[in-house]
């Protein structure tokens, strides 16, 4: 099937990205012959697919009508959320789920990471489990922080089980800081790009927000507070149990994981598996399960998590 596209209404630089980006993003994705000419985007294919890219089209021009520009981010969404049904996957401006964070704001650019969001809202204890590059952790770290900038809460605490990963944390150089930090960077990492640093320096020393390993919560009750344990899937049984009784009065927790990544001596002994089978029909408690369409990462990503998956399966 052949079809044209018109963006002559558009800035063509803007719509097609520097060097062709954008184009060459949907080629990566599609096996459809894509030549721009000029303000024409001609695409040779499978009628389906040539459908599809009309339609995703049709949304990329929208977004640079409205904004004038499109980045990479924008066009994974549009790829992400090809299968899913239109009824479901249009994220209308009053449907999207916005948090309002110190720099900005951040919403739901899938339909997985939309139920994830409204679940949090409406709910004290969220599981959040799925693969790599969902947003778990950010879209978490985002609702803690706008949390904390609407006073819902006065304090943010995260926290990771530092399961040795490949590596001995007794050969590492350095005191238990420096030795647990590398363990907490991707958390350091999306609250910097919530909060300036002067003032996310202040939070931290004011203990405001605290980033701490989760044997480090044992014997706390955390009121007014918003809890995040990531990694959840590394957390025994024992001690998924303490971090869960250490919520306290007007405080939510979120817990994120992802199953095909225990780093537990015996898989089976992940606390998280368990705490979702016992908890799950307790009122007030939300179990959120993304799909390999929920990630946001680079195309491959979604590539590379099927065909391990594939493989365990075989291997099972």
């Amino acid at each position: 099937m052949k079809k044209n596209f018109d963006i002559s209404l558009v800035d063509p630089l803007s719509f097609i990205g520097t060097n062709d980006r954008n184009i060459k993003i949907l080629e990566n994705n599609f096996s459809t012959n894509i030549v721009v000419r000029g303000s024409q985007i001609k695409l040779n294919g499978n009628k389906n697919e040539v459908i599809t890219l009309n339609d995703i089209l049709n949304k990329m021009l929208a977004l640079v009508e409205k904004k004038g520009y499109i980045n990479d981010t924008d066009v994974y969404d549009f790829i992400n959320m090809k299968d899913v049904p239109e009824s479901e996957s249009t994220l209308n401006e009053e449907d999207k789920v916005i948090l309002h964070t110190f720099k900005g704001t951040v919403y739901a650019k899938t339909l997985g990471q939309k139920k994830y969001l409204k679940a949090v809202n409406n709910h004290d204890i969220t599981f959040a489990v799925g693969p790599a590059g969902t947003g778990k952790t950010y879209q978490a770290v985002a609702s803690a922080v706008s949390a904390l900038k609407n006073k819902i809460v006065n304090k943010i605490v995260i926290t990771r089980p530092a399961v040795e990963a490949g590596e001995s944390l007794g050969f590492l150089p350095g005191d238990l800081k420096e030795k647990i930090d590398p363990y907490l960077t991707p958390l350091y990492d999306a609250l910097n790009d919530m909060i300036d640093k002067d003032k996310l320096k202040f939070y931290i020393d004011s203990r405001v927000i605290e980033i701490a390993p989760l044997a480090y919560m044992r014997g706390r009750t955390l009121h007014n507070a918003f809890i995040i344990l990531d990694e959840a899937q590394n957390a025994t049984t024992m001690q998924m149990k303490m971090f869960l009784t250490r919520l306290g009065v007007t405080s939510k927790a979120i817990i994120t994981g992802d199953l095909t990544q225990i780093d537990l001596p015996n898989k089976k002994m992940s606390g998280l598996i368990e705490a979702i089978n016992i908890l799950k029909n307790i009122d007030g408690i939300s179990c959120i399960n993304f799909e390999p369409s929920d990630v946001v990462r680079h195309s491959l990503v979604k590539d590379i998590i099927k065909a391990y998956s594939k493989n365990e399966e075989i291997n099972e």
